[in-house]
């Protein structure tokens, strides 16, 4: 899956203003919300907490995943922040966070909600893309990053 058919540009935030993981995810969703993207942002948000609260998305290397299925959304829809200082996910490497890629999809379309975050996760393990992540500062040069590692 190419990450590029879910994502658009108006869906990338550089810098993320929150400071925690909370306002992130907030953040998040709020973007996907003004871009018209769901149809109950409430019902996504608390899809998403209730994933968070189960169990944290930090991935590691200073990723975090933040996702759920909700009926408040027709389509697969991600949103993805850099935000302006790293962010406290609970990793398992204990690393802050400096990507958050946030997903959201119908309640029955569990087979490309995993192959979303298999991609990212692929796309993760490139060094040169995390390096490329890292230097992004503006929305655009990280759609960009993004765009070039598929």
């Amino acid at each position: 899956m190419n990450i590029t058919e879910i994502l658009t540009k108006e869906s990338v935030c550089v810098p993320l203003k929150a400071t925690e993981k909370t306002s992130a995810i907030l953040e998040l969703v709020d973007r996907l919300h003004a871009n018209n993207m769901l149809q109950d942002r409430d019902d996504v948000l608390r899809a998403v907490m209730v994933r968070e609260e189960t169990r944290s998305t930090g991935i590691g290397l200073g990723l975090a995943v933040p996702h759920g299925k909700s009926a408040g959304c027709r389509n697969l829809v991600m949103s993805v922040g850099k935000p302006a200082a790293p962010i406290d996910f609970g990793s398992p490497d204990g690393r802050p966070c400096s990507f958050i890629v946030l997903l959201a999809s119908p309640l029955d379309k569990t087979g490309p909600h995993i192959q979303a975050l298999a991609s990212i996760s692929r796309m993760w393990k490139a060094e040169d893309f995390r390096i490329a992540v890292m230097k992004s500062e503006t929305a655009d040069d990280l759609y960009a990053a993004i765009e070039r590692q598929g």
